[in-house]
């Protein structure tokens, strides 16, 4: 048997509001995340998607359940590397090129590639190869949402977490490049799971997981799926 990537087990999550109780956003939610997913996080706006997406990443902790993560190692040693994070907001150094956005993570690596060829690489397969020396105010809301995925696989890792990452994007363009990024991280086994409002972004994953009022439904083992 693989080790899953992610294991969450009857996780919680409640913020403080003000005076009066803890305001109880995820509530009671088990998953888990196997190589190979390709997941659509839905639901309305306030459901839960980014809280659980950040629990997921190890960028918060619940406030009552577990998260695990078998395949990757502890908490500690998730990013850079093994698992990648793509915010809603790009959140780009605006004192970098877009190429030297792009390999950025592989310096906080102390990676031994060629940093630049590797960030030309990725540009290039998700056709965004034009940017590469454009500052980030020199960019798009869309381009520089691709320009932040590409940040995120230029390491290579063995998860990806992407908030709305085709917001800002039209329909038919979003759906095109979540096709190139599905297809730049097939062959390495990687997982994948997108919070969209986007009903065609939605559909080209393989799995679909719906908040509503903090609670979570996802397909049972059996019926786990590939793209």
């Amino acid at each position: 048997m693989v080790d899953p990537l992610v294991v969450a087990s009857g996780i919680s999550r409640r913020f403080a509001d003000g005076a009066r109780d803890k305001l109880l956003v995820l509530d009671d939610i088990s998953c888990r995340i196997d190589a190979g997913d390709r997941i659509a996080l839905v639901g309305a706006s306030g459901s839960g998607k980014t809280t659980l997406l950040h629990l997921l990443g190890g960028l918060d902790s619940p406030s009552t359940g577990t998260i695990m993560w078998p395949a990757l190692g502890p908490r500690e040693a998730l990013r850079p590397g093994k698992l990648a994070f793509v915010f809603q907001t790009p959140s780009l150094f605006p004192a970098l090129t877009v190429l030297q956005n792009v390999g950025l993570p592989l310096v906080l690596m102390e990676s031994s590639d060629d940093v630049d060829a590797k960030a030309a690489s990725v540009l290039q397969r998700l056709e965004l190869s034009e940017l590469a020396q454009k500052l980030p105010e020199e960019l798009s809301g869309g381009q520089a949402q691709r320009v932040a995925m590409a940040r995120a696989l230029v390491t290579g890792p063995r998860l990806v977490l992407a908030d709305e990452p085709t917001g800002q994007l039209d329909s038919a363009t979003a759906q095109h490049f979540i096709d190139l990024t599905v297809d730049f991280i097939r062959n390495a086994r990687a997982a994948l799971i997108i919070a969209t409002h986007d009903e065609a972004v939605a559909e080209r994953m393989s799995l679909r997981w719906e908040i509503n009022r903090g609670r979570l439904s996802h397909p049972a083992e059996p019926q786990r799926r590939r793209a």
